[in-house]
């Protein structure tokens, strides 16, 4: 069965930014692509708040992204009931389920709607989470770059697949970025700085072989993708926040089993950009 490329949508502006992106995704992968929007259960008195059947609202987008894509194989798909699991058996054949990091609910000032978290957390395929408007007034941002987070003492070999085999489709340059626990301070004063840095250094030569060895079976996978190994000895979100500021894409690892760990939670509610949740 050929894999597709999901696109859950509302009737929003941010559900029309992420369709946007998977589209862009799924011509340059060559897959077609799925546009899913979910009628959830009616709440008391809420009968009349949604008069658009779900099918009508995928097929109308779906319609929309194939008239501005030539080329692209897109088609709509209306399901009803409870939205993250009904996402999650829309999916179950996709190369990555892309949504918005917000829908048409919530409140200002909300940076990640309980749909989109929810969805990260317990789908079991690749989930693309896309900020509003990604793409208008970001100049500074480099289109040619990867950004994987990866601890590379137990390495999410599905993330670190997933970030290297995006690379090598976008003939992108891959940042792969392990954050370690900088070594104990020592007092101050001269000759203890010069220690604190020799410390500080033996840190980073470790842990820059632990990456290497964690990227090695990659490197052979995709010998085509460029890949800046980087080692950051800070506190893990804020570390990989400001590496990830001129990426196109963060990839972070889901935990075994299923959900987000603390570091991917914070990320999700930080990104400037589309993030990547991969088991």
């Amino acid at each position: 069965m050929e894999r597709v490329i999901v696109a859950g949508v509302d009737r929003s502006l941010r559900g029309a930014a992420a369709a946007e992106w998977a589209a862009r995704e799924a011509l340059r992968r060559g897959l077609p692509l799925r546009v899913l929007h979910v009628s959830p259960p009616p709440g008391p008195g809420a009968g009349e708040l949604r008069p658009d059947p779900a099918q009508y609202v995928a097929e109308r987008v779906a319609a929309q992204l194939a008239a501005r894509h030539p080329g692209l194989r897109a088609e709509g798909l209306g399901l009803a009931g409870p939205v993250v699991p009904a996402l999650g058996s829309g999916s179950g054949d996709a190369e990555m389920l892309v949504l918005g990091l917000r829908g048409e609910g919530g409140f200002a000032g909300l940076a990640v709607g309980s749909t989109a978290l929810a969805a990260a957390a317990r789908t079991d395929r690749p989930v693309v989470l896309v900020p509003s408007g990604f793409g208008a007034g970001r100049r500074a941002r480099r289109p040619d770059k990867v950004t994987l987070g990866i601890d590379a003492r137990a390495p999410v070999g599905g993330a670190v697949d997933f970030a290297f085999d995006t690379a090598r489709l976008h003939g992108a340059r891959l940042h792969a970025v392990h954050v370690g626990t900088p070594p104990d301070r020592v007092a101050e004063g001269e000759a203890d700085r010069a220690v604190s840095a020799s410390r500080y250094a033996a840190r980073v030569h470790r842990e820059m072989e632990l990456l290497a060895d964690a990227l090695r079976p990659w490197r052979e996978k995709y010998p085509s993708v460029r890949v800046l190994e980087d080692v950051v000895l800070s506190a893990p979100v804020r570390a990989l926040v400001r590496c990830s500021g001129s990426a196109e894409l963060l990839v972070v690892g889901r935990r075994p089993g299923g959900g987000l760990g603390p570091v991917a939670h914070a990320l999700v509610h930080l990104t400037g950009g589309p993030i990547a949740v991969v088991t």
